[in-house]
């Protein structure tokens, strides 16, 4: 667009879907071009608004999934069955679609730029936004210390298992993941919810003032960031995410 001002974050444009991956049995990725994208930060997410029964339109925010440095943006969406958007992106959107897009939006963002150790804790949906952080932090020259708690419900619900597994593979990212309702038979890892044990043993102590990052259901993140604090974590360092991609925030 040489020569045309790109629009701000607030102005809506449309994008064409080019791929559409089943990450899980409820979560689908979307892959955008989107021409007069500006740009985004680790973190940050996009409100997407769709026509219904063609007379009103619904929007909902969904976190960013591809880092700033890919070549594509990606959104990846978890259905919800009541949903009235989550349903067609997730199970019914074809490449070549369109969807109306705008953004980047938010400050729940990735900082690079200091030492202190990382602690990143998701439930579900949640991993979105540390997917972008992560894949940010390889391109980085930094070597920043990142530990990464995700809570599921089973490892197929693990999404991105793969990338999440490859970063753990190469030391790039301490993982552990909490499986709350099924695990395999030789699964040695924590059953259950995330618990103040699990929290304590995978948290810096506060003296090394690590920042931390929390997204998922809202009790969720209001819940683990409370036994943080009364861990003597300091809460200025605490940050949260949470009412994306569900119906409180977006479905």
């Amino acid at each position: 667009m040489s020569g045309t001002a790109l629009p701000g974050p607030r102005t809506w444009q449309l994008g064409t879907v080019t791929e559409v991956v089943r990450e899980t049995p409820r979560a689908t990725s979307i892959v955008l071009e989107l021409p007069c994208w500006r740009g985004h930060r680790a973190g940050q997410h996009v409100d997407v608004r769709l026509a219904v029964d063609g007379a009103r339109h619904v929007q909902r925010s969904y976190s960013i999934a591809s880092a700033p440095e890919d070549d594509y943006v990606m959104l990846t969406v978890e259905r919800v069955p009541d949903g009235e958007v989550s349903p067609y992106l997730a199970d019914e959107l074809r490449t070549r679609d369109r969807l109306e897009v705008r953004g980047p939006i938010g400050d729940f963002v990735w900082d690079d730029s200091g030492p202190e150790p990382v602690l990143l804790i998701a439930a579900g949906w949640g991993i979105v936004p540390f997917r972008s952080m992560l894949r940010h932090r390889r391109f980085g020259p930094g070597d920043v210390p990142v530990r990464l708690l995700y809570s599921a419900r089973s490892l197929r619900d693990v999404i991105y298992c793969r990338e999440l597994l490859r970063f753990a593979a190469y030391d790039e990212v301490d993982i552990r993941f909490a499986l709350t309702r099924e695990w395999p038979q030789n699964w040695h890892g924590h059953r259950g919810r995330i618990d103040g044990r699990l929290l304590s043993e995978m948290s810096w102590p506060a003296a090394d003032r690590p920042r931390i990052f929390i997204c998922g259901p809202t009790a969720f993140a209001q819940t683990i960031a409370s036994v943080l604090v009364a861990q003597g974590q300091n809460p200025e360092r605490i940050r949260q995410l949470s009412g994306l991609g569900r119906p409180d925030g977006g479905s």
